[in-house]
Order: structure tokens, then sequence, then C-alpha cells
């Protein structure tokens, strides 16, 4: 008969939060797959537990998966665990949950720490529905386009961002969302320096300019309200030209698909549009 793979969260911070549950599971198991077994050493030397670990993370999922699933149809139990929060959320463990779940392998999750659940409940912003965005990506063309697709999401949208980053995906966000959005910045979550700032993402912006950011940051962005979809502007009209001819489109299709979406003139757009850029729609 076949294991059982465990996923058991860890604390994102504050060593008191792990539960009876997740320390017994972590005693039980024959072994633990570690995003970074130099990071969970640590968290067993604090319980006391002495258990073989092996290595699975982003960049060895498929042999690391594989070699996790075979001493699982052997008949042996693992338990999953991260550097912090709970396993195959916005985490390579998805991967191996998915890979399990395919072979028949029986998974048991335990619930513990996560860090977007635990922003959320303190942002003081809409908790009834949300999205859960995870970091936004590093490439400049995959960026803008994520950001596009969530201009009109009415639900709260929690992301992850590290300190480096803040001051750009700040600006992003004044940018495709408005200065005037409300948002919630929670910092080092449970940990000594803990920190809720809820603003708008204008004066977040405006204080980070001046103070700069430090340690891990969950963003929960308030989403669109229904009188934000006022009548389109010709000036949203040509932002919306700009996207579309960043992600490949000519100026041609570019016009049309943006005069279409917005309920624009095709021709006013175009004439703004060729006076910004200088060229026709033959180009």
């Amino acid at each position: 008969m076949a294991g059982i793979l465990y996923l058991v969260p860890t604390p994102i911070g504050n060593l008191g939060d792990i539960s009876r549950r997740m320390a017994d599971t972590l005693e039980e198991v024959d072994f633990i797959a570690a995003e970074d077994t130099r990071v969970s050493i640590k968290l067993l030397n604090h319980l006391g537990i002495r258990k073989p670990m092996v290595s699975y993370y982003r960049h060895n999922t498929e042999a690391g998966g594989q070699a996790v699933l075979q001493r699982l149809l052997a008949g042996e139990s693992c338990a999953l665990v991260t550097d912090a929060g709970t396993p195959a959320v916005s985490d390579p463990g998805e991967e191996l949950v998915a890979l399990c779940a395919a072979n028949g392998v029986e998974v048991v999750a335990i619930p513990g720490p996560c860090a977007l659940v635990t922003a959320l409940s303190v942002s003081g912003l809409p908790t009834g529905r949300f999205t859960f965005e995870g970091f936004l990506a590093m490439n400049k063309k995959n960026r803008r386009a994520h950001l596009e697709s969530l201009r009109g999401e009415m639900r709260t949208m929690i992301f992850y961002e590290a300190p480096h980053k803040l001051l750009s995906t700040l600006e992003d966000f004044q940018t495709y969302f408005g200065g005037e959005r409300r948002l919630s910045l929670c910092r080092e979550l449970t940990k000594l320096h803990e920190e809720v700032r809820r603003t708008t993402v204008g004066e977040a912006l405006e204080w980070y300019r001046d103070n700069p950011p430090k340690g891990e940051f969950v963003l929960v962005l308030e989403g669109a309200c229904a009188q934000e979809e006022d009548i389109p502007t010709l000036e949203q009209g040509l932002e919306r030209v700009e996207h579309l001819r960043d992600a490949g489109h000519s100026l041609r299709d570019a016009v049309r698909q943006a005069a279409k979406e917005l309920g624009l003139s095709r021709n006013e757009l175009y004439d703004r549009a060729v006076g910004k850029t200088g060229k026709s729609l033959s180009d």
C-alpha cells in the first residue's frame, strides 16, 4: 500500500504558531521533503525532532518529485514543508501534489500558518471575495499583461512582494489602479517588527520613497468599485493602444482593438495615436 503525503505548514515568523498536530506529523512520518533543508533543520531542532530529509525545491521538481513519489509508492510516508507557510500555495509543492494525485497517492493537508490569509484578515478590506495573485512577473511584458487583466477586478487582490521591488510595484499599481485605491501593506507578519500600514496606493508610494522598505510584504489591494466604470476617455484609449503595442500588436490592430474594447471612436483614437507615435496605420 502506498504511503501518504502530508502537507505540513511551518511558521511564517513566530515559532509559537506551530500546532501540536503539525509537530506530531513531522515526528511520525518516515521522511521530510523540504524546500531548504538548512532552514527546516532549525525548526526540527527547535521541536527536538530527528528525521531524514530530502530536498524538493523549484529547480528540482521533476527529479525531486519522482524520487519522493517512488518512496511514497513503496509505502513510506512523507511530510512536505516549505521555508515558511503552507506548502503547495504559490509554491512548487503544487506540482508534487498533482503528481501524487495522478498516481493514486493520498494527500493530507494539515491546517496552519499562511501569509495571504493572515494579511487578508487584518487588512481592513473586504474579505468575502478575494483573489490571490502571488508574485508579479519580473518580465515587463508579462507584468503589464497581468496587471492589465486585473484593471476591472472587483474582488480584493492579494500580492506577495520583496522589499527591493516594492517601489516599482507601487508605481505599477498607481498606473493601473490609481493613487486613491485603498491598500494594506503587511510587513514581517508574526515577527518582531510586524507592521500593517493601511493607506492608499499614492500615499504608500510617497511614504516608501522616503522610507526604504525592509522585510517581506503581503499587499492587500482594494478591488474596483462599480462607480469606477465611467465612460472611457481618449487618454485611456491611448494607454490601451500603448499596452497592446508593447504586447506585439501592430498600430492598426491596437487602435481597432482598443476602440472596440472601450467603445471609443476608432477615427478619433487613430488621429490621437498617430499624433503621438508619428506613424500611420500602414506602419
